[in-house]
């Protein structure tokens, strides 16, 4: 594991940038892994603005969201589908039959999970997956306790997750009680994984994190078995782990 570190949230999100256009401008063909939510809004905005000025062509990529509500069609305001549109594909020059995200509302949602690995193995598989981390060290909506050998499934959310997500709805009551989620497995598969952490919330996941003990009671602790993963944490995330990057010089 390779860890980056970075002032603040917004060199976080620079450098995330940085880092996905590398891959993108050296690739003919490329399947990213996406994530919502605050984290990586900023990794959103710099891929925009360097769309407007640069004009990166996106019409070799692919993208894969990590997860969606379920209850929520793909139009509604606090849908992921809505969020990405909003955040990053109505900005850039993505082919929209390209970006794929999982239905909230399918009629058959068991399907709809086993539709989407397949979808995700047809297209090659993931190379590249941007992922956060939960104060409980959840990835994707992957709560503690989920299997390691989880591919993509429904998932109800912790309390604690709701509430962290309640910030952009009316009420936590409001915040959906169920989520398609990739698994856990199905994020392993990817080649490549780029984690970001920012601010104090995260410290306590991190330094659980950098510690290296791997439990399904902390889902994120399994990319420490990962091959290729990057971690790009800010100072104030990384203030618990400064004793542990002594001890790994």
């Amino acid at each position: 594991m390779k860890l980056i570190e970075v002032k603040d949230y917004h060199e976080m999100s620079q450098v995330a940038a940085d880092y996905l256009l590398s891959n993108i401008k050296k690739s003919d063909k490329l399947t990213l892994g996406l994530a919502t939510g605050g984290t990586p809004q900023g990794l959103y905005e710099a891929l925009i603005q360097d769309h407007k000025e640069n004009n990166t062509s996106y019409q070799h990529v692919s993208s894969f969201n990590l997860d969606e509500y379920i209850g929520l069609s793909g139009d509604q305001p606090n849908s992921y589908c809505h969020y990405m549109k909003e955040n990053l594909f109505n900005h850039i020059n993505i082919r929209s039959e390209n970006t794929h995200i999982p239905s909230g509302k399918a009629v058959d949602l068991v399907g709809e999970c086993k539709a989407y690995d397949h979808m995700i193995e047809s297209c090659g598989g993931i190379d590249l997956q941007v992922l956060g981390i939960g104060s409980n060290g959840h990835i994707g909506f992957n709560e503690p306790g989920t299997s390691f050998d989880s591919e993509t499934h429904i998932v109800e959310l912790a309390q604690s997750t709701r509430e962290a997500n309640a910030r952009y709805f009316d009420s936590t009551d409001e915040v959906p009680t169920h989520a398609i989620t990739m698994g856990i497995a199905t994020i392993l598969k990817s080649k490549e994984i780029l984690l970001l952490i920012s601010g104090q919330a995260k410290q306590e996941a991190l330094k659980k994190l950098m510690e290296g003990e791997v439990s399904e009671d902390f889902p994120a602790s399994i990319l420490n078995r990962h091959p290729n993963v990057t971690v790009i944490a800010d100072e104030e995330a990384l203030t618990l782990v400064e004793d542990l990057k002594q001890l790994n010089k």
